[in-house]
């Protein structure tokens, strides 16, 4: 396993070859360009100079245009891999940069922020300096999407939270293709709607396969066409005539010209797409894959015959082939032989008609695959401190695990987006169910970033990443959390109202023997002290009741008395504020029992708030 020092020295290393290549190859474009224009000069100076002189002038320009022609195509690869170059000089700058805790480069993912999801609101999952823009490397709006899915709706099933984890692994130590494969993404990023409007295309009816006549018509009209040049050709038939004729074939071809106008221009571009979905799809299909998951992706695609990237490379094909009607001259000559147009519009409905129904699985599979390689450059990005966690259950992934005892152990746990050299760890350990921890505390003691920290290492568990802890091990369950409840100024409702309903979800889904690992700061905020106090008591020992587990961190010591009634079940725990000589100090470490320091009143005397009047 790499140190940090060495993935950092091997991000540097990398981005210094990347700005070599890019040096290198604008050099060549220079040199290319420079030879391009004195092979054209020297073309029309031998046009000029050789006017009149038959097979010599066309001999001479033909020597200078030919190489003119190869260098087009050479300048527009050298062009490609400058722009493949500076895209990975960017990536390794970017991950230098992420670090050092700076991930302002990539995505947060903001528009899946809502205040009303079980936890991720409460988490800090999206948004800026968020979870999400922390993990977030996904090249592909698919990616992005799924990757977003997973931390919004984590996985509680011990099957597949293994084998997620098991590709996690396997793609850490890819770093080589996951760099490929985002840089290939990057350089040709499709837009939010590309995902619908290509299964919009796929799941639409055929316009012109589906009728008989129109499917042998091409057909008819290239016979036609031969007879009349046979007829030409043996003195049958006039020139003139199938002049005529073949006029008439262009002006009926027109018929057809604005339906497929309207396709290609709706289609088209997001049609085109899939190009660069099938660069995505190849390097997938080249790439050995030894974990299930990502072996039951490449079978999505086609496994080891790369059926979906050579699909996809023949329909980019057939649209490029049908971007030639833009060319009047040749649109016409081809329409007027054989009916082109429709007959290259019917060649892509029978592709339509054949891999139609593959499209929507091979999108999933280069998302998932997106998603995992983000995954995978985290787990890479974090050799040191970090670890996979060890999770408990039925391996049966039908199979519930409200049969099965509630653990959740973690030793030397941090918040991953703390940095590391201020970041304080701290133990956890729950070993049945039901069971509560209650956490006292005084003011910025660091009772609610320990709460968030259990809850982003619990739900980086539960997607298959390692966990900010030395070691963790657990049994899965729903997360639900309650930190951060907000009123709604559109919906009337009150800030207490908005946590009475959080709370109540809570319970409902309790109820419905939902399995839940339970998060709440601060019980009934928006009250008074005497209902809060007596309402927080009713409410633990109803979630105790309907077999819960979970944390709650409070600054109601009475809450510290539940022990007594569930001696084995309720475990207390503080945060402390020491204060010495006048001066306040945390240590932010979790210790036994219930809080005895208070700082309230001695941070508003330091403040200057009177005490006494």
């Amino acid at each position: 396993m790499m140190t940090e020092n060495e993935i950092r020295t091997a991000y540097r290393q990398d981005a210094e070859r990347a700005a070599g290549e890019v040096t290198k190859t604008q050099r060549q474009i220079y040199r290319v360009g420079t030879l391009r224009l004195l092979l054209f000069g020297g073309a029309v100076a031998a046009v000029i100079g050789l006017w009149g002189q038959g097979v010599v002038m066309y001999a001479a320009a033909a020597a200078c245009l030919l190489p003119f022609l190869l260098l087009v195509k050479l300048h527009n690869r050298l062009f490609l891999r400058k722009d493949y170059q500076e895209k990975r000089l960017e990536v390794n700058r970017q991950e230098l940069a992420a670090l050092d805790y700076d991930t302002s480069a990539f995505d947060d993912g903001g528009e899946f922020a809502a205040p009303s999801h079980p936890y991720t609101y409460d988490l800090d999952i999206f948004g800026p300096r968020s979870l999400f823009q922390y993990i977030n490397r996904t090249c592909t709006r698919l990616g992005r999407a799924q990757l977003a899915q997973w931390m919004a709706c984590h996985l509680d099933k011990r099957g597949p939270i293994l084998h997620q984890q098991e590709a996690v692994r396997e793609l850490a130590d890819k770093p080589k293709f996951r760099q490929h494969f985002r840089i290939l993404g990057l350089l040709n990023k499709g837009q939010a709607a590309d995902r619908n409007e290509l299964l919009e295309w796929a799941q639409s009816p055929t316009r012109f396969r589906n009728r008989p006549l129109l499917r042998r018509l091409p057909h008819a009209v290239t016979a036609v066409n031969l007879l009349c040049l046979a007829g030409v050709v043996t003195g049958v038939l006039s020139a003139n005539v199938w002049g005529v004729l073949w006029f008439s074939i262009v002006v009926a071809s027109f018929a057809f010209t604005r339906q497929i106008t309207k396709v290609q221009s709706v289609y088209g571009q997001k049609l085109r797409i899939l190009g660069t979905y099938a660069k995505l799809l190849q390097t997938m299909d080249e790439e050995p894959m030894g974990a299930p998951l990502l072996r039951d992706i490449k079978e999505k695609i086609g496994g080891d015959q790369c059926q979906a990237s050579q699909a996809i490379r023949r329909l980019v094909k057939l649209m490029n082939e049908l971007d030639q009607r833009n060319n009047y001259l040749m649109y016409t000559v081809l329409n007027g032989c054989f009916f082109w147009e429709l007959w290259q519009m019917m060649r892509i409905e029978a592709w339509k008609e054949a891999h139609a129904g593959e499209i929507a699985v091979w999108l999933e599979a280069i998302g998932e695959m997106d998603a995992l390689c983000s995954l995978g450059t985290f787990a890479y990005n974090h050799p040191e401190g970090y670890a996979y966690p060890n999770i408990l259950g039925d391996t049966n992934t039908e199979t519930d695990n409200t049969e099965t005892p509630f653990r959740l152990v973690a030793e030397a746990m941090g918040h991953p987006l703390i940095p590391r050299d201020r970041c304080v760890r701290n133990d956890i350990r729950m070993t049945r169910r039901p069971a509560f921890i209650i956490i006292t505390g005084a003011n910025m003691a660091g009772k609610s970033t320990y709460l968030r920290t259990i809850g982003v290492n619990y739900l980086l568990a539960c997607i298959g990443a390692p966990v900010c802890a030395k070691g963790m091990s657990l049994y899965p369950a729903r997360l639900m959390t309650s930190l951060r409840t907000t009123d709604s100024l559109n919906d009337n409702e009150s800030y207490f109202f908005a946590e009475l309903k959080r709370l109540k979800s809570i319970i409902d889904r309790l109820q419905s023997g939902e399995q839940l690992f339970i998060i709440l700061d601060e019980i009934l905020k928006g009250t008074n002290s005497a209902d809060k106090q007596k309402g927080s008591l009713a409410l633990v020992r109803q979630l105790m009741h309907l077999q819960a587990n979970g944390i709650i961190a409070t600054h109601d010591l009475q809450l510290g008395t539940l022990k007594d009634s569930f001696p084995d079940s309720i475990e207390n725990f503080r945060f402390e504020a020491d204060i010495t000589d006048d001066t306040l100090s945390f240590s932010y470490r979790l210790r036994p029992g219930v809080a005895q320091n208070m700082n309230a009143c001695f941070l508003m005397k330091k403040m200057g708030i009177a005490m006494e009047l």
